[in-house]
């Protein structure tokens, strides 16, 4: 199969995908952002024709390779969000790279994060991941640790707080699922009120646990294998 047909079938698969899945969540209308880390530059192409202009990557450099073979268009006119743990020796090219960084988990990435939007002359765009499960195989401020953190943050010049990021444990049932939801959301009106500021975003819900996280309040929705594979 050619190339071009075998982009054309992806196409229709993600098409497909994304109206049933924006169906799942009326009257709800999070952004969804399209999880590519597990597929190469041709998803991400018809991904983008299908209509998607967001893309998340986990591997700062596997997804620079993909996004350097990507046709500019497609560069010029996409938002590229960073959404796994990422290691301060990393932060130089996610600065470059990437118009989001979802996963801003502790004050020391911060400061590294912010050194390096000044030395480059931009601003960046983080969200602050809250681990309000207290998983201790995950990165992120805890729910106790977050106020604190968003102070010393907000002063770090060249970073724009957008909002939260949240992931959930993978062994949630819907009503945990809920809870935790529902917490990150809380946390973020919190935020507001005490810091007197406008997080637009939250970023929660994956390809099992999106319906919920939509009806709590997610703004953001990280989808991956249940846009881009055949169901």
């Amino acid at each position: 199969m050619l190339l071009v047909e075998v982009r054309e079938l992806m196409q229709d698969i993600i098409k497909k995908n994304l109206l049933q899945i924006r169906e799942e969540i009326v009257p709800f209308q999070p952004n969804i952002i399209a999880v590519t880390k597990y597929f190469d530059e041709n998803a991400v192409i018809a991904a983008y024709e299908a209509g998607i202009r967001d893309f998340g990557e986990s591997r700062v450099l596997d997804a620079v390779k993909k996004i350097e073979n990507l046709p500019d268009y497609i560069r010029e006119n996409s938002r590229f969000h960073f959404i796994g743990h990422l290691q301060t020796n990393k932060v130089k090219k996610a600065v470059k790279y990437f118009d989001y960084i979802q996963s801003a988990d502790s004050i020391r990435l911060a400061r590294v994060i912010s050194q390096e939007a000044v030395n480059r002359d931009k601003t960046v765009k983080i969200l602050l991941q809250l681990n309000n499960a207290n998983e201790e195989q995950k990165f992120g401020f805890a729910e106790d640790e977050i106020f604190q953190a968003f102070e010393s943050i907000k002063a770090l010049p060249n970073l724009e707080i957008c909002g939260l990021m949240n992931m959930a444990p993978v062994d949630a049932d819907d009503d945990e699922l809920t809870r935790l939801f529902k917490g990150v959301a809380d946390v973020k009106n919190r935020l507001e009120t005490r810091y007197n500021c406008n997080l637009k975003e939250i970023s929660m819900g994956m390809s099992r646990d999106y319906k919920i996280a939509a009806k709590c309040g997610s703004t953001m929705l990280r989808i991956g294998r249940r846009l881009f594979t055949s169901t």
